[in-house]
């Protein structure tokens, strides 16, 4: 190999693909970030889908966009900002500019550069690189649409098919560029277009197309990014929405019962139930509901009969669910609620991430109904989030919040599959034959009440919205009844926090200041930490997943810390949840609410800035 094309090793790299909506870049991305967790990489991936359906192609609304980030050492985010943006069109240059590093390399495909184009973008001359102040970054202009139609010249495609395969000569040109073998995309190919030879073959051939032409350039270079260190076992890439799916089916069978999941479509959340509709072989059922209503009353349904139930929705969605949730809570019913966040209020921004509906999971129900809330903190993370809220759900008679947010829905990480064997057996308290009172308490310590299956003789027994009589579960209007039964079912939510893992604080446990998060912020939280301690700065951090109830530690950790500060995707939602619960603790906030994740350089400059007053 001459010196040109000998690999430049480097320790993590961020790459940003941006095109039209129907460009592949969507696909072109997962493709690399498979191909690099294959390899060894550790990753992590965000996609920037466009909030409208069918934008104006060619404007920056329309931008579709994919971030990955791979790394020989650890990788937490998807990364801040881009080394290499490959931009389809002028839209997606000005879309993605302030994503990029000083100096970042930016392939751009010249054909899509027309007056037009620049016009449509938004663009006042025809120098957009100017323009954007981009005269000092590494721009390469490739005729990526003109070279891959020469590539497919002779194949019998329309010209609609052969320029849809642009997106596989990108990916060649920057397989090429991280040293990637084509194998793995390959079988992609021939996998998910069997008996498509044509098909297969055109994307072959823009694929190897595009690897020939970077090899082959003079302002294309080769890099390499070594395998990670992590720990042996057998991985995967996941995402979020099919990890928690996943994650149900384990927990349905380390219960030794039947999954249903009750669901209507809403993004980002709609992939959980794709997912489990995939799995009748291991005794999933799914059900497509009309409307929010009929999801969660099927569940509901299903659960009455003994299922592991589940339904899936987005924050519209839960605050139409809320009255269901209510029955669920009075009929001390087990059920898991799976809330993906995204930005509101209403439609809000269905494709873009927020923490935005966690007053609404802990309080957005009428009366006094309690429940627990977790929140996973990242992609592979909600798999065991998944079968911990079933966890509780099931052995605690409650319907239970799984909080996740389009972030991790959409973001992929590398998963390391588990031996099933070593994930406990959930217990939940199945009463198999008389005497049967249905609101008896079995278990004083718990405060939870006997689950008879429907159809059982000697345990008939009736389930509805009024408030029930203690024990016996008729209706009942008597008022200390009510107060009674209104205690037993927030004791029975309280007894939960001893069966929850005390919280833990990372960093140096000594810092005067506390640096708090819950959820999905995880990841940006801990890479930020890393990059101070490299500069000398330790700080404490501790990432909040159980929500309601908190973990029993949660008031002596606060109480350590002359100042605190809670980074949220949200106005201060879980900062004054804190300050409600622990009265004189009054911690200081650091608030993002654009639809997008923190940056691990705000966090870092923020938490300087604290510091340093």
């Amino acid at each position: 190999m001459d010196e040109k094309h000998k690999p430049t090793e480097l320790e993590d790299v961020v790459i940003r693909f941006a095109g039209d909506s129907g460009d592949g870049m969507q696909l072109i991305g997962t493709l690399f970030s498979d191909a690099s967790a294959h390899y060894g990489n550790d990753i992590a991936t965000f996609p920037d889908y466009p909030a409208e359906i069918r934008a104006p192609q060619g404007t920056v609304g329309g931008v579709s966009g994919f971030t990955v980030h791979f790394g020989h050492t650890e990788v937490n985010t998807p990364g801040d900002y881009a080394d290499l943006l490959v931009a389809m069109n002028p839209a997606s240059l000005k879309a993605s500019v302030k994503y990029l590093k000083p100096g970042a390399t930016i392939i751009i495909d010249i054909d899509a550069f027309t007056d037009k184009n620049l016009k449509k973008a938004g663009y006042k001359t025809n120098d957009p690189f100017k323009e954007d102040g981009l005269e000092d970054y590494n721009i390469i202009p490739v005729k990526i649409t003109s070279l891959t139609r020469e590539a497919l010249k002779d194949l019998d495609l329309d010209n609609k098919a052969v320029t849809r395969s642009k997106n596989m000569f990108v990916l060649g040109m920057v397989d090429f560029m991280f040293s990637r073998p084509l194998d793995y995309t390959i079988q992609f190919f021939e996998k998910k277009f069997a008996g498509k030879p044509t098909i297969i073959e055109a994307n072959k051939r823009a694929l190897k197309a595009g690897f020939n032409y970077a090899e082959s350039s003079h302002a294309i270079f080769s890099f390499k990014v070594a395998p990670a260190k992590i720990e042996p076992g057998r991985y995967r890439n996941i995402n979020g929405n099919t990890a928690t799916a996943w994650g149900f089916i384990v927990a349905a069978q380390k219960a030794g019962l039947e999954l249903f999941c009750g669901s209507y479509p809403i993004t980002p959340a709609t992939d959980i139930l794709q997912e489990l509709s995939k799995r009748r072989d291991l005794g999933v059922k799914t059900f497509q509901a009309e409307d929010e209503i009929a999801g969660i009353t099927t569940s509901i349904g299903a659960s009455f009969a003994g299922d592991l139930a589940v339904t899936t929705t987005s924050g519209p969605g839960l605050a139409l669910k809320t009255e269901a949730v209510g029955l669920a809570v009075i009929t001390e019913l087990p059920l898991v609620i799976v809330d993906v966040q995204r930005g509101g209020p209403s439609t809000g921004l269905p494709t873009k991430t927020e923490q935005g509906d966690l007053l609404q999971a802990l309080y957005g129900r009428n009366g006094e109904s309690p429940l627990p809330v977790i929140a996973a903190l990242g992609p592979a993370d909600a798999f065991h989030s998944a079968i911990e809220a079933s966890r509780i759900a099931l052995e605690h008679m409650t319907p239970v919040i799984l909080l996740t947010d389009s972030y991790i829905a959409n973001g992929s990480q590398p998963f390391k599959i588990p031996d099933i064997d070593s994930i406990p057996e959930i217990k939940p308290p199945i009463i198999t034959e008389p005497p049967y009172q249905p609101y008896e308490r079995i278990d004083k310590e718990k405060m939870i009440r006997g689950w008879a299956k429907v159809g059982v003789p000697g345990l008939q027994h009736r389930l509805g919205s009024l408030e029930k009589m203690a024990v016996t579960g008729t209706v009942s209007y008597v008022p200390e009844n009510h107060e009674r039964m209104v205690k037993e079912r927030q004791a029975k939510v309280d007894a939960v926090v001893n069966y929850i893992p005390e919280q833990k604080v990372e960093g140096n446990p000594d810092s005067e200041l506390l640096v708090i998060g819950w959820g999905s912020t995880y990841g940006h939280l801990r890479r930020a930490a890393n990059q101070l301690k490299r500069e000398g700065i330790e700080i404490a951090y501790t990432q909040f997943k159980y929500i309601n109830p908190l973990p029993k530690n949660t008031g002596d950790i606060l109480k350590k810390y002359k100042r605190a500060v809670v980074f949220e995707l949200n106005m201060g939602q879980f900062a004054n949840y804190l300050r409600m619960k622990f009265p004189g603790f009054d911690p200081l906030q650091y608030n993002k609410v654009q639809g997008l994740p923190f940056t691990v350089q705000e966090i870092v400059d923020h938490i300087k800035s604290l510091l340093k007053k």
